[in-house]
Order: structure tokens, then sequence, then C-alpha cells
């Protein structure tokens, strides 16, 4: 029975990859603020660190996948709030458990990333530089100073895919394989949240994928338990787009 552990399990996409998990018979550790069977703050490095050591716990040292869909949104309280969530408890945990996922059987990790971490200027950000430094306090400060919560979930999503591609040595060396998914609209309560914000809830309504229409959760997941299978033996360091062709209609010339 593969151990998988999966964050952000209470709802959306991590509460759909869970159910479908468990009923193909993995034993699921799941992980999230409440409702969970690990519930802490990840936005704290204290919470990052309890998840971590509880994860350990009930796999025994030893864990076949790993998946990071917990996330913030647009929506969040604050832009640091964005930063401390998608990228600093993606980094502290990939750490943490990358260990125990080397002494796994067939191990993969899949981080959910966006089709928002192409935004133009994304990558530009001061804030990136200090995310992937591993500056947690720097960066916050730059994204709560810069005050733009597009910006910074977006820069937050570009930094995590980064934080991957450069890590595809030390995770061939572990036999573990690392990708991200990169959805575009997933009909998830924070995407609802953002739909009906003051602030975005316009520009979010209108961005609409070529297919006409958002994702269903369960159809992420669809797309992450191929990443975990052995059909998907030879992917690893990708970032895959699982946009309904958002990504192709707002840059077509570059892939």
């Amino acid at each position: 029975m593969p151990i998988t552990a999966v964050t952000g399990a209470a709802s959306g996409i991590g509460a759909a990859l869970c159910q479908q998990l468990r009923d193909a018979g993995h034993q699921v550790i799941g992980i999230d603020r409440a409702n969970s069977d690990i519930n802490v703050d990840l936005s704290t490095a204290a919470g990052r660190q309890q998840a971590v050591d509880q994860v350990l716990q009930r796999c025994d040292g030893v864990l076949d996948h790993l998946v990071l869909c917990a996330g913030v949104g647009v929506t969040a309280p604050s832009c640091g709030l964005i930063l401390a969530v998608n990228y600093f408890a993606v980094s502290a945990l990939l750490e943490g458990l990358a260990d125990a996922l080397g002494q796994g059987r067939q191990p993969t990790a899949v981080v959910v990333g966006s089709v928002a971490s192409v935004q133009p200027g994304a990558d530009q950000q001061p804030m990136v530089e200090l995310m992937l430094a591993g500056d947690e306090a720097a960066a916050i400060a730059s994204a709560n100073q810069a005050a733009e919560p597009s910006m910074a979930y977006a820069g937050s999503k570009y930094a995590v895919s980064v934080l991957v591609r450069r890590q595809v040595h030390d995770w061939a060396r572990r036999g573990v394989r690392l990708n991200v998914v990169a959805p575009g609209v997933v009909e998830t309560p924070l995407y609802q949240a953002s739909t009906e914000d003051p602030r975005y809830g316009k520009a979010t309504r209108s961005f609409v994928a070529p297919l006409g229409r958002g994702s269903q959760p369960a159809e992420l997941a669809e797309v992450i338990r191929f990443l975990l299978s052995p059909q998907a033996s030879f992917i690893h360091g990708t970032v895959l787009f699982a946009d309904g062709g958002m990504d192709a209609m707002v840059r077509p010339e570059r892939f």
C-alpha cells in the first residue's frame, strides 16, 4: 500500500486527490489547517516542522509520494502570507521529507504551481530572488511593501517552479521524481473568493481558457495521479500546464 502525504487536503484539489488516492488503495496522510489527519498552520516555521515531524512519525520514515497542494490566493490577508504558504511551506516540506521519499517505492513528489507563474513581470520581482535565497523575513517584507497581491501570487508560483527545476540533480540522486503541475482556473473555494473580490473579481471572471470553462478539482487530481504513476516514469523537473490552453493563449510562441 503506497503511503502518500498531501497538503491542502481538506478542500479543492487536495480533497479530490485524497479521495482518488484512497479509492486506489493508498494510505493517505492529509495535512491542512483543520479537518485533516495533521492539522497545522503551514504559514509558520513551527507549523511546517510539526507537519514534517508528524508525517515522518506516521510513515515510519518511509514515504512513497508527496503532493503539495496547499496554497492561498490574492484574497489572502497580506502579500507576505501568500509567500509564506505558497513558497516557504513548499520549500520546507520538500526539504524535510526528501530523505523519507528517498526510502520509498518508485517515489515521486508533485508541487501545485499555477499558470500565473508565467505572468509578465513575475520573474523580475525582488521578492523572487529573496524567496530562492531562503530569506523569508526579507521576502515577506518586500512583498508587503509592494502590496500587489496578484504579483505576490504570481511571484510565489514562479519561484516555487524555479525551486523544483533547480533541484533535478539532487532529487534524481535520491531516486525521486519531482514535478510541478500548473493549473489555470480550478473551480475551488479559493477561486470563488477571487471572483467575488472587489479588486480582482472582474478580471478573474473575464480570464477564460480557450476550452471555455474552468476545470474541476477532480480533473487536476487525475493529472497529479498521472505524475505520481509509473506511466510518468521519465517525467522529471517538468512544469506541466493543465490550464485549458491559457498558457498557449497568452504566449503562443514561448514554451
